[in-house]
């Protein structure tokens, strides 16, 4: 399938501070030195290695959103890096935010072709071995869908790339490879979705990140060979909105 060429505007961002990450420290803490003259300590919502986007010297892209309930007022949503084919893009950061992306891609309609229409979307729903784990999205399809059967989706952030390929994971993750299992596990009595969320707009390829996990890249094809199905959504960032561009092609 060729990616689409046309933006959807999908969820919108708010207003956002620009200014150069110095340095990211104890995983959870970005030292950035804003426009204004300011230098603040912002959350970083991503715990992992976050290769490729982590660029001390970079500029990057702040939320000020202080509450009594928040330790710290400022979160790293963005960051610039340079992109497939030259120039520069902006990369979703943020892991706390795939999720509300692809519910608002869903409830834009725009998925319809390949997840049929839907009548409820349902969050963190108990399911899997002992209901231990929780199904990001649990879809129920309209009255009168041609398949009826409960979708169970579950959302991957993804920025690592090569080129324009983009690669999940980029590191080792048992908890990701656990989530494949129990994917597989619900087919065929469900439709069991996997949904990388690609969230930088210069990418229009897909593939498991064999190299950083290599089981990984095993229970993925696993999975995709016992009815799995993948969805890699395409996504550009602004100071303003998440754009939806379209499916990237399958590359494993």
């Amino acid at each position: 399938m060729a990616p689409a060429t046309v933006a959807v505007p999908v969820l919108p961002t708010g207003p956002l501070l620009e200014g150069v990450l110095l340095k990211r420290y104890k995983r959870f803490l970005a030292d950035v030195a804003l426009d204004d003259g300011r230098t603040v300590t912002a959350h970083c919502p991503n715990t992992g290695p976050m290769t490729g986007v982590l660029r001390p010297g970079g500029r990057v892209r702040l939320r000020h959103d202080p509450s009594p309930s928040r330790k710290l007022a400022w979160t790293w949503e963005q960051a610039e890096v340079p992109a497939h084919g030259g120039g520069l893009v902006w990369v979703g950061v943020n892991t706390a935010l795939p999720n509300r992306l692809v519910r608002a891609t869903v409830e834009a309609g725009v998925l319809e072709p390949w997840l049929g229409p839907i009548g409820t979307i349902r969050a963190e729903v108990p399911y899997g071995e002992g209901r231990r784990s929780r199904i990001d999205l649990l879809l129920t399809p309209a009255e009168g869908a041609a398949d009826p059967r409960p979708i169970y989706l579950e959302v991957k952030n993804t920025t690592w790339s090569d080129g324009d390929l983009a690669l999940f994971p980029d590191t080792v993750t048992e908890r990701g490879q656990k989530h494949l299992v129990e994917l597989t596990a619900l087919v065929p009595g469900a439709r069991a979705v996997l949904v990388p969320c690609l969230s930088r707009g210069d990418v229009t390829r897909f593939a498991p990140g064999d190299s950083a996990d290599p089981r990984y890249g095993e229970l993925f094809r696993t999975a995709v060979a016992a009815g799995v199905e993948v969805l890699p959504c395409r996504y550009s960032f602004s100071d303003g909105s998440v754009a939806y561009l379209g499916l990237a092609d399958q590359a494993w």
